[in-house]
Parts: structure tokens; sequence; C-alpha cells
């Protein structure tokens, strides 16, 4: 990878913006929520791992890339809102998953049964955990050893070693008045004979306790009493209290945030978002889908390190002013131990005049890089580093934070759901020149067109559908709009119907299908299902979101390739090379010609990050994924470094491609659509940092404010002739 890709990705150069102090970063924070509308409020969140007063303010920030390559650090104060004086104390982090019910009244027989899967054994953690103010009996594994903690005594309970990824039956009885606890642990053959000859069957244990009370009991899955969590999966967990039975099944409410009981009176409630819709001890392989017979996915898997609320105290709250332009903003907090910024987006406050283009945020693709550690730990376009940013530095010193979605947790699954209701180190300005910091230059563009333009989120989009974009004649992407739920999309394309006219302004967009659940509301699921780039894939059986059911894994196998909505899709990644698109010479003579007014040139795009306006992931047309077969091709880049390949999905076999390879290219398309609207799209992520040169004096910004003019003026698109150029 060039020097100047990676300094502008990543920030290496460790270019500053503000006055940051050069030491360890040790503030944080975040707010709740990312989008709103002016006059509404918006919560603070701030945490110093050293006490620090200081002064926080709301900034609008034009642009947040302080990097050679864009035009320009740019902020100002709101001063209207004014300055407030905080003092900062550590508001710490408990990640881990776990579910809890709190049983209330005495207890002096108790049986509890469960089923158990150890999906990670080089850690300690408490499977199950019976509490009260008097006494404590908990069962855990130390190592692959299955142990019981009795008050404060300690025993093995199974003489023969736990192994992953095995389910086990687990029966305690209590009894408190004869001070005698009985534990069996079974374990039933699988598909696997040589597997069975250690493990399948069964032991009992029986063991005296010391003198113990249960009053008001506390019963808890995955975790301790205290801060202890474990790793693995639970189900159909019971318990009888003396006479009252309590029972819970996983197959039901998938996307619930409290499981309600089959047996009983009490909820059982999930803490930090462990993940539903996974296979449970009765899947058979005969059902790929939950819902086709959702006791086969009667499972929670808990995980140490989950984190979906970090659940701190708020800092502030703050009511935005009702006539607030639209745009993005940031808190500001500055002490003597630094600068640290969390942006948010405002829209036109309800019943304000909106501006005929908006900005569409690519919320939920921050949201899956959130806190993404490919430049701590290498990833395939990548190697780890150890010169990092203060925020890069920030995730290796504290993993508590939680993870993404390019991520898997110690266990080996992978992070099908990430939040954020937590900090999220690179959604700071200058952070990571992936995805957010790039999007703020395309902002920047925009406010120096001065056409006029409000902001959207995705999390907008899905929830307000279609009403989010109506107002809009002019929809414009950011440079990386990977992720996309069905509602996002439905919205999109009645929009499109209806006339708007999209300008998609990136790369590898409408690329994997995600959902929400308003139970967990702030969070997005991703089931990394049946090919495509990925970091991990989905366990077997698992391919169906927990929330609301639907397949997962690309749009493309959903049969909604983007190149239905944008006109061409993700075709390769390369991050050697950017380079140059070739006009295609027709491209003069057809009714796509006023996009190339002001442009003389055969080669554009020939200077910007990393060498060019095309590179990082670039999509190409193809009519056999849904391009219209009526749109033009205004240019094309192919001039690629040999690193630039073919994404996963395109692979049929093991044969050498051809190089050059036709599939590897990004091409730049218009095409018009039903009640004059229209879409251009270009095809590339790289194409945000040419924008940029020569103080937008280039043919990159040229041409794209050529469609951003156009597209705003209301007068209709024609539609073509059939097959008309």
């Amino acid at each position: 990878m060039t020097r100047e890709i990676l300094s502008h990705l990543f920030n290496l150069h460790q270019m500053p913006t503000g006055h940051e102090p050069d030491h360890q970063k040790l503030i944080t924070g975040y707010c709740e929520p990312w989008s709103l509308r002016a006059g509404e409020e918006i919560e603070w969140f701030g945490s110093s791992h050293t006490p620090t007063s200081g002064v926080l303010e709301v900034v609008r920030l034009d642009c947040g890339d302080p990097t050679r390559s864009g035009p320009g650090f740019a902020e100002e104060r709101v001063e209207e809102i004014g300055t407030r004086a905080i003092d900062l104390v550590e508001q710490p982090l408990t990640p881990g998953s776990y579910a809890e019910a709190r049983l209330a009244g005495a207890a002096v027989s108790l049986q509890v049964t469960l089923w158990f899967q150890p999906t990670l054994l080089k850690r300690d953690g408490v499977v199950l955990s019976l509490s009260s103010d008097e006494a404590i009996i908990e069962i855990f594994n130390r190592g692959d050893i299955l142990m019981g903690r009795f008050g404060d005594s300690e025993e093995q309970v199974r003489e023969r070693p736990l192994e992953r990824h095995r389910w086990y039956f687990l029966q305690l009885n209590i009894d408190l008045s004869a001070r005698s606890i009985e534990i069996n642990v079974m374990s039933p053959e699988t598909v696997s004979p040589g597997r069975d000859l250690l493990q399948a069957g069964e032991e009992t244990s029986k063991f005296e306790t010391p003198e113990l009370s249960f009053a008001d009991l506390v019963f808890r899955l995955a975790a301790g009493a205290g801060n202890s969590r474990w790793d693995g999966r639970i189900a159909e967990p019971t318990v009888v209290a003396d006479e009252q039975a309590y029972e819970w099944a996983f197959d039901d409410t998938m996307d619930g945030s409290v499981v309600q009981p089959l047996v009983g009176d009490i909820s059982l409630e999930l803490n930090q978002l462990p993940a539903r819709g996974v296979t449970g001890p009765t899947w058979t392989g005969q059902h790929q889908r939950w819902s086709d017979n959702p006791a086969e996915w009667n499972a929670i898997h808990f995980h140490h390190d989950d984190l979906y609320d970090a659940a701190w105290e708020p800092s502030t709250k703050i009511g935005l002013p009702q006539g607030m332009d639209s745009g993005i903003y940031c808190f500001r907090f500055e002490s003597d131990l630094g600068i640290d910024r969390v942006p948010f987006f405002v829209r036109p406050a309800v019943g304000a005049a909106c501006a005929d283009v908006a900005l569409l945020a690519p919320t939920c693709t921050y949201m899956a890089y959130a806190n993404h550690r490919m430049l701590i730990e290498g990833a395939d376009f990548v190697g780890a580093r150890s010169n990092l940013r203060p925020e890069h530095q920030y995730l290796v010193d504290h993993r508590e934070v939680g993870l993404s979605h390019y991520e898997k947790h110690p266990d080996g699954s992978g992070v099908m759901f990430s939040s954020r209701r937590r900090p999220v180190l690179q959604l700071r300005p200058g952070a990571d020149g992936w995805n957010f910091t790039p999007d703020t230059d395309i902002h920047a563009f925009l406010l120096q067109t001065e056409v006029g333009h409000d902001i959207v989120s995705d999390e907008d989009l899905h929830n307000d559908g279609y009403a989010a974009l109506a107002p809009y004649r002019v929809i414009v992407t950011g440079s990386h709009p990977e992720y996309w739920s069905t509602e996002m999309l439905n919205a999109l394309d009645q929009w499109q119907r209806n006339g708007g006219r999209l300008m998609y302004l990136g790369g590898n967009g409408f690329y994997w299908r995600v959902s929400f659940s308003e139970s967990w509301p702030g969070a997005i699921e991703l089931r990394r299902a049946e090919d495509g780039v990925r970091n991990w894939q989905t366990g077997d059986g698992e391919n169906y979101h927990a929330w609301g059911g639907e397949y997962g894994g690309l749009w493309r196998r959903n049969g909604r390739a983007p190149n239905q909505l944008v006109g061409i899709g993700f075709a390769a990644q390369g991050f050697d090379k950017a380079t140059f698109y070739r006009v295609n010479q027709e491209a003069h003579d057809s009714r796509a010609a006023w996009i190339l007014k002001g442009i003389d040139e055969e080669l554009i795009g020939t200077s910007g990050l990393g060498g060019g306006a095309a590179g990082q992931e670039v999509d190409r047309y193809d009519e056999k994924l849904g391009s219209p077969g009526h749109a033009v091709i205004v240019a094309t880049a192919t001039d690629f470094g040999p690193d630039m390949l073919r994404t996963k999905e395109e692979f049929e076999g093991t044969v050498a491609f051809p190089t050059p390879d036709p599939f590897v290219r990004a091409d730049i398309v218009f095409y018009e659509t039903p009640a004059g609207g229209a879409v251009f799209s270009v095809g590339s992520i790289s194409w945000f940092g040419a924008l940029a040169r020569n103080n937008y004096d280039n043919d990159i910004a040229q041409m794209t404010r050529n469609v951003l003019e156009r597209f705003a003026d209301p007068t209709p698109f024609e539609k073509p002739t059939q097959g008309g150029s």
C-alpha cells in the first residue's frame, strides 16, 4: 500500500485536529442519539481516566479531514449554544452479555437445569450463578475443568475435561436444610463417534455445603455475582425454588431484550446484547431457517466482550436551537488533558423548510466499522502497525470499548451485533481516514458549491422510510454506503420511482444486509452469510437474522444486487494504487454529454489520494447483475496495480484470471429513472480524495459539480428511446 494512501486512510503521520497535546488519549465519550432534528435534545456522555475540568461546546464541522489530501480542517463554534464547564471523572465500561432474573422470597430446596456449550476454555467464566445477600452457588469453568463454588469452598464437579463447542446438560439439586448438593452433567452422543469416545455419557457428583440461606434469589446465566463473564451458549434454563417453577425458552421473540417465561411469572432480562438466532442442542441440520423450526434455535450465545450500552451517566443534555442549520456537528470537550470530539448529525426542525439536496450519512457503515482493529491487528489489505493515532492506540489499551463487525470474538465467532451506544473511537474527525473523515470531504465539497444541502442519516432512513427522503430532489451518498436494511432499500427504491436523483459518490455500496430491533435501539445486526469479502462467516444454520428472520449476507445473494439500484456493483478491491478514469469518447455524443462540460482531457482524476480518483474499492457496470441497459458509461478505470483483485463472490473456481482482468474496473454511469429522475454513480471510494485538489479546480470536482447542478434543476429528465444514446 502506498504511503499516501496509508497516511490518509489512517492518518499515521499524526496530523492534529486542533491543539491536542501529543500524549496518551485519556478523554472519550459518546452521544445519544447520533442523528436528530433541530429543536430536539441530545445527551453527551463523557469520561476521563484522570479527573479533569474543561469546557464543552458544540461546533459545526464543515470538514473533518486534517490531512494534506483534504480541503483543510474547518469547524466553527455554535455561539447560540454557548460553552459549559464540565468536570469529568472516569466512567467505567463493563462488557459481557448475560441473562438475569430476580426471584422473590426464600427457598430451601432448589433445582436448576440447563444446556450449556462452552466456546472459550482458555478463559475462566461463570456458567450459572445463584446468589443472595446470604449465599452464593456458582458453576464455572477453570480452564477446561468444570468447577462448583459453594459459599467459600470450591470443588471440581466433573472428572473429564470440557470440550469446546460441545453441548452438556446440567442438573443441579440443592437441599439447604440437608446442606447437600448433587450435580449431574451429561453429554449426549453427537455425529462424531470418535469425539464421543471420551465425552459422551454422564457424571454425578455430591457435595456437602456450608450453611447457606437463600432469600430474594438472583439467578444469572453466563455471569457471576460480580463482573465475571462466560463465553458460550445456554439453552432451556429452568429453576424450581421449593414448589415454584420457572422456565424460559429462547426460541421465541428472537429480537427481544427480555425473555418471557413459559412457566412462572418472572422474566429473564438480557444484558449487553447476546446473540440470538443461534443453533441449540437439538439442531439437526435439516432446517436452515430458524423460523421453520424455532425449537432447534433455542440457545443464546454469550460473550465476555459484548458491549451494547456503556450505560454511563450523562454529563450534560443540550436542547438544539429550533433554527439550527442542518449539518454535521460535534461535542468538543477540551481540558489540559486534550481534546475529544463526538460527532452528530442535525436534520431540519419538524416543519422547517428543507434544501433540495441532502447528504445521506452512512451511519450503518460507521456502526459496522465501530472500533475496528484492522490497523492494529492487520487485515488482508494492511499489515499491523505500532505507530498509531491516539484513537487507535486507545483501542489497544481499552478492549472494553467493544468490537466492530470486522472482528471475531475471542472464541472465534463473528461479531454479529454492533452498537453506537458506546464510545466509537474512529468516529472522530481525522481519527480514521476510512468512512467518516472522507465523508466530511464530500460534505465540504457540497458546502463549497453553495447549492445548499441538509443531512439525513441511515438510521433516519430506516426509521422514517420514504418520508426521510421525500423532501429532497437530490440525495448524495457518502464514500462507502456499504450496509443497508430492507427498509432503507425500499425507501430509496420508492424515492427513485417518484423522480428522485441519486448521486452515488463512492464504492462498495449497498453490499451487506443489516437489520434493526426496537428492543435494542442504536444497534445493527449483520450475518456474513454465503460469500462476499468478509473477515468471518456465520456458523452452520445461522445465516438468518434473529431480528426479523431475513436471510443475511450480500444483497446480491438476496436478489437485490447494487447494480439494480445504482447501475454498478462491487467489483474489486486493492489499495496499492489509485488511478485515473478514461472518458468513453461515445459519451461526448450521448444524452449524458453535459456531464463532461468543461472537461477536455481523455484521462480524468489523474491525481488525488494515492494517485487518482479510482481506487480502494471499485464498482463496475454489469447487465447480468441488473445494470440498466440504457445507462451511459461515461468513463472507466482499469489501470490498477496487481493487488486490485476481483471480489470473492466473482470466483467460480481456481482458474487463473486473465491479465488485465476485464471484471476489475470502475465505471462511471448515468441513466434516467421514472418520473424524471436519474442516477449518477462513480464506482470508487477514492473519488472523495480527488475532489479537493487545487481548491476544487479540477476535472473530478467539475464533473461532480456539473451533475449536482443539473440534478438540482427541477427540469425532468426525459425518458430515453429504447436503446438510444
